[in-house]
């Protein structure tokens, strides 16, 4: 059961590039965002700034700035492009340089990069048109790099939060997500790897795999749940209610837990 995991690239029969609410929803509070999401393993940092020929980067959906102080603590130069204006205005708190745009529309006016990161966002840009505007930002040897978290928790308490779900909200992407439907879930790094050879400006993608370990308190799994796709529709009422249920599995299991990571990168480099 992945519970912290790419969000789902189906919102009812839309592609998830198509679903801007949702993919809009999650500024909604930065605050929380920035303090409860997961950030990336230091190792998947360095392979891609070993990688890329040089330390000027495009953070393509920066958010709250997550992973881009990540590669700015490995000596880069970020530059985010993020379609939230929210998020945008919590990122140039840290100090970012944010252009608020959707990658695909985005102007770089004539600006060329040595690589296009982006963590846990690229299910929201156009596979294919978002893989065209890397190619032109890159430089020949440039990289392209979208990474996604997915998180295990032990397999007792994966099957408790998934009655959560059913009981409360069955008929939801979150019930069928904890259930581990993958019907609810294509593969983020497939489709981004199909944009990718469609662009055709990239030599072959490669997957790289990063396995890393977290260990949550009853808080601040609770803390991290409302900032994932499946509850930031939910109203308040069923949010508190599934909340509840969920701190009462945690509570019985001891009060923390730790979730096994594996952080799945699609990288390709420009011809």
């Amino acid at each position: 059961m992945p519970t912290i995991s790419p969000e789902p690239t189906h919102s009812d029969q839309r592609e998830s590039h198509q679903a801007r609410e949702l993919a809009e929803s999650f500024g909604s509070d930065p605050e929380r965002y920035d303090r409860a999401r997961p950030s990336y393993p230091a190792a998947m940092v360095d392979a891609i700034v070993a990688a890329s020929p040089g330390p000027e980067i495009v953070d393509v959906g920066i958010g709250t700035g997550i992973a881009a102080r990540q590669f700015r603590a490995a000596g880069c130069r970020v530059l985010g492009v993020e379609v939230d204006a929210r998020m945008a205005e919590w990122a140039r708190k840290h100090g970012f340089e944010v252009e608020v745009s959707a990658f695909e529309a985005w102007e770089p006016a004539g600006r060329i990069f040595d690589a296009v990161i982006s963590g846990q966002t690229w299910h929201w840009v156009d596979p294919v048109a978002g893989a065209v505007k890397a190619a032109k930002v890159l430089r020949p040897g440039g990289r392209l790099a979208v990474f996604w978290n997915s998180g295990q928790p032990p397999t007792e308490l994966a099957r408790a939060f998934a009655e959560v779900y059913q009981r409360v909200v069955p008929d939801s992407l979150a019930a069928r997500w904890a259930a581990g439907a993958t019907t609810a879930y294509a593969s983020p790094s497939t489709k981004a790897s199909e944009g990718i050879r469609a662009a055709d400006g990239f030599g072959d993608p490669e997957q790289w795999s990063f396995d890393w370990e977290r260990s949550y308190t009853r808080d601040e799994w609770l803390d991290q749940l409302p900032t994932t796709g499946g509850h930031a529709q939910f109203s308040s009422a069923t949010q508190e209610e599934v909340l509840a249920g969920i701190g009462a599995a945690i509570d019985a299991a001891g009060g923390s837990f730790t979730v096994r990571f594996t952080t799945t990168v699609l990288t390709a480099v420009r011809n």
